[in-house]
């Protein structure tokens, strides 16, 4: 039996005069890969990084099993450590090698000997195939090689739950498939995903739910067929209608 994970309930964010995200709703159950779609601009990102604690919700409240996150003495670096999350711009530290990438948060953060951790993160890069490359430095290896280390590193701190944002904007076309591919292994094995995503064949396919926004709000959402098939809102059928003309959609952050 699926348990909820995250509830979001009338989450808000403003810059200054600039409202992002007003009275956004929606949970996340255990085994849930959600997409969340939108034009860029829409909030997305923003929504993923409330999430994450990047950035500090104006109003409503996050709840992990529960609890709220924004409250006051929250223990902010134990919850990453179960919600994981992976940047489109790939944030390895660049003077590591990818294997002490993949070690240093399970030293610091979780407290693991460092043979522990090591066992433990070659696991899972050998999982996203980068097993060859464990000796190689941020810059000499490929967008998609980078993004799949930084997989490899957040799934090495044994997370509950994996936030992606765009995870395949910042890569060239003939890499993006290789990403994709260890991000489907890991829905069929049940890792439960929230995923902002301008590829709607992913969303499509992969997706239990999809989250569809519109400048700042929630506009849609369901499953995939009810969401990208029978969409209901006029809204949401025009961003659609984009991808279904052949259109595409731009990969600037959101």
């Amino acid at each position: 039996m699926k348990e909820t994970i995250l509830t979001v309930r009338h989450l808000s964010k403003a810059f200054g005069a600039n409202v992002v995200l007003r009275d956004i709703d929606f949970n996340v159950d255990t085994g849930d890969v959600t997409s969340i779609i939108g034009a860029s601009g829409s909030g997305k990102s923003t929504l993923l990084r409330c999430i994450n604690l990047l950035e500090t919700p104006t109003s409503g409240e996050i709840l992990y099993h529960g609890e709220n996150v924004v409250a006051p003495r929250f223990n902010a670096p134990a919850y990453r450590a179960r919600v994981g999350m992976v940047f489109q711009s790939f944030n390895l530290f660049s003077n590591m090698t990818v294997l002490e990438n993949c070690i240093v948060g399970q030293v610091k953060v979780l407290k693991k000997n460092p043979e522990d951790a090591r066992v433990n993160a070659m696991r899972y890069l050998e999982q996203v195939g980068m097993a060859p490359y464990i000796n190689a430095r941020p810059r000499q290896i490929s967008g998609g090689q980078k993004q799949r280390a930084a997989i490899a590193r957040a799934l090495a701190m044994d997370p509950e739950m994996l936030l992606f944002d765009e995870p395949t904007s910042a890569l060239d076309p003939e890499m993006v498939g290789e990403v994709l591919a260890v991000m489907h292994t890991l829905a069929q094995d049940g890792m439960t995903m929230l995923v902002v995503t301008h590829e709607m064949a992913f969303a499509r396919d992969v997706s239990s739910r999809v989250v569809y926004m519109s400048e700042g709000v929630i506009c849609e959402q369901g499953t995939p067929e009810e969401v990208l098939v029978h969409p209901k809102r006029q809204e949401t059928q025009s961003f659609l209608s984009r991808f279904r003309d052949g259109g595409a959609q731009t990969n600037t952050p959101s």
